[in-house]
């Protein structure tokens, strides 16, 4: 026996001007469930990251990172096609999101820092530890994000920066001092683009960040221990620091315009 469809359902189908059957409602809310489960895969290529970085495999480990990254951008516009919060309203997915991007984006990112020595010697557990830290701000913050779909603060993606140090083969005090700087930026409310959310230029955002993607896999996976990445894979190189000055110049572009809307009378 068919259980009942719940009232909030059939007043929404009624309110469009057509009662949905069952089955069809059935499959809404499958998609709804499936688009959680696909979230949730997140946590297996952290796990999967973690595994890695026991194992001593720094280019593994970010193989990974970038899995978990890529279900992380594709789900969200996911959830909003099947309708997430109003086929499976018990469960919320923003609080899974959250969990699975503090472990992927902060905790495993700390934990290479510190197990791989990104930072001067001594520095390993007080570095980690201020990542975790201020990153709580980021995740807790209501306002993290802003009416335009920016990000407002550095918005913990220390994935991101791992994966920079890796490719800019940059010094450990070096680290340790964009590590300090970005840590504090997480309070001041600067403007960082979220490539899949922010309508001005998103058609060729989604295009750089295509790219952007696919030159950070050529040179993790291009590179060697004994060969660093500029030196593997040089044509990707500079054109991964080249699509990373457009993302740059988006957010330093649109910050400006915020402060001079704000100095106006």
């Amino acid at each position: 026996m068919k259980r009942a469809l719940p009232a909030r359902l059939i007043s929404h189908e009624r309110h469009r001007g057509r009662p949905r059957r069952p089955s069809e409602t059935e499959g809404r809310v499958a998609a709804a469930w499936a688009v959680h489960a696909f979230t949730a895969s997140g946590v297996v290529t952290g796990l999967l990251a973690i595994a890695a970085l026991i194992a001593g495999d720094l280019h593994l480990a970010l193989l990974w990172l970038g899995a978990a990254l890529i279900i992380d951008g594709f789900d969200g516009p996911m959830a909003r096609k099947v309708r997430v919060s109003e086929y499976a309203p018990r469960f919320d997915g923003a609080v899974l999101d959250l969990v699975i991007d503090y472990l992927t984006y902060t905790v495993i990112p700390a934990l290479l820092i510190y197990r791989f020595g990104m930072v001067p010697p001594g520095w390993e557990i007080p570095a980690a530890a201020f990542i975790m830290t201020t990153s709580l701000y980021c995740f807790g913050n209501r306002e993290m994000k802003t009416s335009d779909n920016y990000f407002s603060g550095f918005p913990a993606v220390w994935n991101l920066v791992v994966l920079y140090f890796f490719i800019a083969g940059s010094g450990p005090w070096i680290n340790l001092a964009v590590i300090g700087a970005l840590g504090i930026l997480t309070f001041v409310p600067l403007k960082f683009v979220h490539p899949f959310r922010v309508e001005a230029l998103r058609p060729l955002t989604l295009a750089m960040t295509a790219l952007w993607t696919g030159l950070a896999l050529w040179l993790v996976l291009a590179s060697t221990p004994a060969l660093a990445p500029a030196e593997a894979a040089p044509a990707a190189f500079w054109g991964f620091w080249a699509v990373s000055l457009y993302f740059l110049v988006l957010c330093v572009k649109r910050t400006a315009d915020d402060l001079k809307a704000a100095e106006k009378p």
